[in-house]
């Protein structure tokens, strides 16, 4: 995956909701072209930072259903609304609310907000890919390690 957008998720209870931050820096890849002399996140990777909570959220469903062999990948995004302008120096609070889930794919509600004040909104759609390959299982297990608990060291936790 080229972009990691999800710092840390703070919040994990499968099937209903997760939480999560994105802290945003002027030295993020993305602000050199994206403008310059007026750097705005792209609402395409704001969606792709709620992707990637929503992802955990509905794997983490899945695997407490005894199948951790599978991975989200967004297939859709419906009713999308940008609401304000995400800049450099600005801390994302991403939100996700289970929909459904199931072995074919899930749903989820996500928002991303500004303090109180709600930068986007949409209802994302996933299906589930089949993983067998050890080397890939080992690289999203460390992944998720360090969004839950700041180490890939350890299993990861349920978070409150």
């Amino acid at each position: 995956m080229r972009y990691v957008l999800l710092d840390r998720v703070t919040s994990l209870q499968p099937p209903e909701f997760a939480a999560g931050v994105k802290c945003v820096s002027l030295s993020d890849d993305i602000f050199v072209d994206h403008f310059p002399g007026h750097p705005v996140m792209p609402g395409a990777l704001i969606l792709e930072a709620l992707a990637q909570l929503g992802g955990v959220l509905l794997e983490a469903t899945l695997r407490q259903r005894g199948r951790s062999d599978l991975h989200a990948l967004l297939t859709m995004v419906d009713k999308a609304k940008f609401k304000k302008l995400v800049r450099p120096g600005d801390r994302l609070q991403l939100e996700v609310h289970g929909v459904q889930a199931s072995e074919d794919g899930g749903r989820v509600r996500a928002s991303a907000k500004l303090d109180a004040d709600v930068a986007a909104e949409a209802e994302l759609t996933f299906a589930f890919a089949h993983v067998t390959e050890p080397k890939l299982l080992e690289r999203r297990r460390e992944v998720l390690n360090i969004w839950l608990t700041g180490s890939s060291e350890g299993e990861p936790e349920k978070t409150s």
